[in-house]
């Protein structure tokens, strides 16, 4: 038995060059795009024109099963038809002054249950004492359905706008002060040291550290309080009222205008949207320090 010794031959079981002349033609090589440069191709279109994407997609369907006759016009009008009914009640003024009354309503309730409910997130977060005295009324009362005060709002306080700023002022009020209350007493403890090291004092502490530190959990509280605005203005507009976009709503529930109800409720939804971007651009003036994550 012989064995060779023989070096490896380097070239076995590699594909050889195909040889001059010949028809093979070597493949094509097919470029690979990384997913970051398919992002920033995305991120390139506008953002407020990717944002009305959905909603014009949904005015598209509902547009296309009116036409298609999948739901009768009394029952919802198709967008068209709404389109051509608000058109009446802006040229005639008769929507901007319902929204200027509505407008001034929300404004008047949120600056006060704004105000109501910082000031007890304030006492209940910042002293022990201000929450054994605060925390357990305002937790009690918050559980109170507060659209079922509106039959005591009307005997309180009458018919007139008290009781619709009230009702707004109340649902303001239970957000806020749960949202600055847990930013409060959310700052974290070593930074409080910090401060104490650093020679502040409680009230020093409380205007570098505390406040500044519970500011995020503010602005979330002021998106809530915003949107049960919003909400609260609905009910206490159904109720007695001689103006606003609630009562151009009820007077179209009396006379079967399904138009005109989504004209007002696109409305409420349109203030609602605006009053969510004032919100977000403050976060933005206000709070550059935090780091926040903006997705991919």
């Amino acid at each position: 038995m012989t064995i060779s010794h023989a070096p490896p031959d380097p070239s076995a079981g590699l594909e050889k060059a195909p040889a001059p002349g010949s028809s093979r033609t070597p493949p094509e090589l097919e470029p690979v795009v990384p997913a970051s440069v398919r992002r920033a191709r995305l991120r390139s279109v506008p953002r407020w024109l990717r944002r009305t994407v959905g909603p014009l997609l949904l005015l598209a369907l509902r547009q296309v099963f009116s036409a298609a006759g999948v739901q009768h016009p009394d029952v919802l009008a198709s967008p068209g038809i709404i389109a051509r009914a608000g058109g009446g009640p802006i040229a005639d003024g008769t929507l901007p002054a319902a929204m200027g009354v509505s407008l001034q309503r929300v404004a008047v309730g949120l600056v006060l249950g704004g105000a109501a409910g910082t000031a007890l997130a304030l006492v209940s977060g910042l002293s022990r004492l201000g929450e054994d005295l605060v925390d357990a009324t305002v937790q009690m009362l918050r559980t109170v359905p507060w659209v079922g005060l509106i039959p005591l709002f009307i005997i309180w306080l009458g018919i007139g706008e008290a009781p619709r700023v009230a009702l707004i002022a109340l649902g303001v009020a239970f957000h806020l002060y749960l949202n600055v209350y847990a930013g409060i007493r959310g700052v974290d403890a070593q930074l409080i040291e910090a401060g104490e090291s650093l020679g502040l004092d409680r009230w020093g502490l409380v205007r570098h550290v505390v406040l500044p530190g519970a500011l995020p959990g503010a602005m979330t509280g002021l998106r809530y309080s915003l949107a049960t605005a919003w909400l609260a203005l609905v009910f206490g507009e159904s109720i007695n009222a001689d103006a606003g976009i609630g009562f151009l709503m009820n007077q179209a529930r009396e006379f079967f205008r399904t138009d005109v109800i989504v004209v007002c409720l696109v409305v409420y939804a349109f203030l609602g949207l605006i009053a969510d971007v004032i919100v977000r651009t403050l976060e933005r003036l206000l709070l550059p320090w935090r780091p926040t994550f903006t997705g991919q």
